[in-house]
């Protein structure tokens, strides 16, 4: 069927590399355990690819700009031995806005929760001033253990993911450094036993055996719709793109859901660059959207996307409310 938008108001080897920390201890026959991880890093650095990968389900959005992740998403790793949340935060960084600022507020309220901090280093980028920055930080929170995590080993030759390895364990004494690639599916069982091994027991399971995520379905949605809205535009506007759901709604008649959302902007001129020439980028996000909502909601979607302003809603204490922030 046709779908409709509005614009309204308007190159490694296939390698495994073993890591060289020793065998997880062995848990006893009644020796469950379930506790959370919080994966942290510079932008593109791999976090929500990893949190995907682990979960096996997308619960986060990914995208090469920064500020992709807003808020603490839960995604749940069910394995026999214990039950592993992965609590996907928003990077580390220095705020230029309220909305850094409150964002700020949530890492760090995130990070004194949980049990284990992964810091995430792409194998084939050399250590820098943002990661030192943010390893740094994490002696704020003396309650976690620290593991390292090497990301993206598939992109790297192997000689450079081992300079990486040992280029990382000069920062800090690590409970566990481990390589992995979440695109190819290295090493990841390893990670998920080895951070299961670091949690404390537990009587039973936290979440229910089909639980992937505490999100809600629309804000799932929203986010899929952001994501799609990112692709393809640069500078500031990345920051600017805020999207709400104003109603989700079943037709009775057919195996239809209507969806009514709205990506807000901070300026006109940011409004034109949404919508594009005839409204054919607003279209394109719409397509591009619909895909990971049609197989979320197990239904075709149609999908009504408004483009509207809300005048430097970062810095704005009340539109940020308004906005889910």
């Amino acid at each position: 069927m046709a779908h409709d938008d509005q614009t309204g108001d308007e190159t490694a080897p296939d390698t495994q590399i073993e890591h060289t920390q020793p065998e997880p201890e062995v848990l006893p026959d009644n020796g469950y355990r379930a506790g959370f991880v919080s994966f942290v890093g510079r932008p593109n650095v791999g976090k929500s690819t990893l949190t995907n990968a682990l979960v096996g389900e997308k619960v986060a959005i990914t995208s090469s700009k920064p500020q992709t992740t807003r808020k603490a998403i839960r995604g749940i790793v069910h394995d026999k031995s214990g039950q592993l949340i992965i609590v996907d935060t928003p990077g580390i960084h220095r705020p230029r806005t309220l909305l850094g600022e409150r964002l700020n507020d949530l890492v760090q309220t995130t990070l004194s929760d949980v049990d284990v901090i992964g810091l995430c280093v792409p194998a084939n980028e050399k250590i820098g001033p943002g990661d030192k920055f943010i390893n740094e930080q994490l002696d704020q929170y003396p309650r976690a253990k620290k593991v390292a995590i090497v990301t993206k080993i598939d992109a790297a030759p192997r000689p450079t993911t081992a300079e990486q390895l040992a280029a990382i364990q000069e920062l800090r004494n690590w409970d566990l450094i481990i390589p992995v690639s979440a695109t190819n599916d290295l090493q990841l069982d390893i990670l998920v036993r080895e951070l299961l091994a670091l949690m404390p027991t537990s009587d039973a399971a936290l979440y229910p055996a089909d639980a992937v995520t505490d999100e809600v379905l629309e804000d799932r949605v929203a986010e899929y719709i952001r994501e799609a809205s990112l692709e393809g535009v640069r500078d500031e506007l990345p920051h600017s793109i805020a999207v709400t759901i104003d109603d989700m709604i079943e037709r009775d008649d057919k195996e239809i859901v209507d969806i009514y959302a709205n990506i807000f902007v901070e300026r006109d001129s940011q409004k034109a660059i949404i919508i594009g020439k005839g409204g054919s980028r607003l279209r394109d996000v719409g397509q591009q959207a619909r895909i990971p909502i049609e197989k979320l909601v197990g239904k075709q979607v149609f999908l009504s996307l408004r483009v509207k302003v809300a005048k430097d809603w970062q810095r704005d204490p009340k539109l940020l409310g308004r906005l889910g922030f």
